[in-house]
């Protein structure tokens, strides 16, 4: 008997089986379908960044074999007046074209706001600049600055106001390139602010009518505080498009004329060292100066964000 008990005692419990989970249908089909975009951002975005940053530490021309040279294409790109020329246009083409751009876009967002007849109508005229390629803004806005057959042109000679060279003359030529910049971005920053302003709990304007507060009152103490979120945003995506400009320069001025040095932008330097001078390691060392820069101005902006971004209602 004593055995007996002994025996059962040593005997261990026996567990009961656990079946293996099946995996989740729904699961499977959520990667399935996120799998063509993580693909795409690998192999167009984040494999073509990797061998960027790696060439830009080599001597390469895109044929024969990269010659690794360490630091020294981007010592000579710091070195270099047309690099620095053509940094310089970057950062004053964005400085000039991002606030200008956000200014107009919050100005017509707060008319947009208001209840008016045809608000979908004007909504999607604002918004036609963004939809369309920038190639086909170039092309027009370059036949409307054609200094002899161009529409601005001729209707400043009907008025007997002088007709200016708008893009080959050094002096305003970066200044006609921003403002078709302006006019082609100004109505993705309109939706955007638009859509912030739709957003702010109509309670604080009646409180505010209550204690008898104006409209200049109710817009800089109700208004501007609660957007600060979206023209964070719209700041944010704005410089990191103004600092990679490229398309709408190339098609208005081309890569010929003489007169490019006013325009010339460090993507526009990338674009020119890499296939017009074969210089790919260079070329890739523009690229990286500018992503750091991008980078930079990107956590700076996040910093600062604190003291003027207001995220609670």
């Amino acid at each position: 008997m004593e055995n007996s008990l002994a025996t059962e005692k040593r005997q261990e419990p026996v567990l009961p089986k656990v079946r293996k989970k099946k995996p989740n249908k729904e699961v499977l089909w959520a990667y399935l379908f996120i799998a063509p975009i993580v693909l795409g951002l690998f192999v167009f975005y984040m494999f073509p960044a990797i061998a960027s940053f790696a060439l830009s530490f080599t001597k390469w021309n895109g044929i024969s074999t990269a010659e690794y040279v360490g630091l020294e294409n981007i010592i000579t790109l710091l070195n270099d007046e047309s690099f620095i020329r053509s940094v310089l246009n970057t950062i004053v083409f964005t400085i000039v074209s991002v606030p200008l751009s956000v200014i107009f876009a919050l100005i017509i967002s707060l008319l947009l706001n208001q209840r008016i007849k045809g608000m979908v109508m004007y909504r999607t005229l604002y918004f036609l600049p963004v939809v369309t390629m920038p190639v086909a803004v170039g092309m027009v806005w370059k036949w409307l600055y054609n200094t002899e057959y161009g529409l601005i042109n001729y209707m400043l000679g009907s008025l007997g106001l002088p007709q200016p060279s708008w893009l080959f003359d050094p002096n305003i030529s970066l200044v006609s390139v921003i403002l078709v910049y302006v006019w082609m971005t100004v109505g993705n920053n309109v939706i955007l602010l638009l859509a912030g302003l739709q957003g702010i709990d109509k309670t604080y304007y009646e409180a505010a009518q209550i204690d008898g507060a104006s409209k200049i009152k109710q817009f800089f103490n109700i208004t501007l505080p609660l957007i600060t979120p979206t023209l964070f945003f719209v700041f944010i995506t704005g410089m990191i498009s103004s600092l990679q400009v490229f398309d709408l320069i190339y098609i208005m001025i081309g890569e010929s004329t003489a007169l490019l040095d006013p325009l010339r932008t460090v993507v526009f330097g990338v674009y020119e060292t890499g296939f017009e001078y074969s210089q790919m390691g260079m070329a890739s060392a523009q690229a990286f100066l500018l992503f750091l820069a991008i980078l930079a101005v990107t956590i700076i902006q996040f910093v600062f964000q604190k003291k003027w971004v207001h995220y609670d209602g």
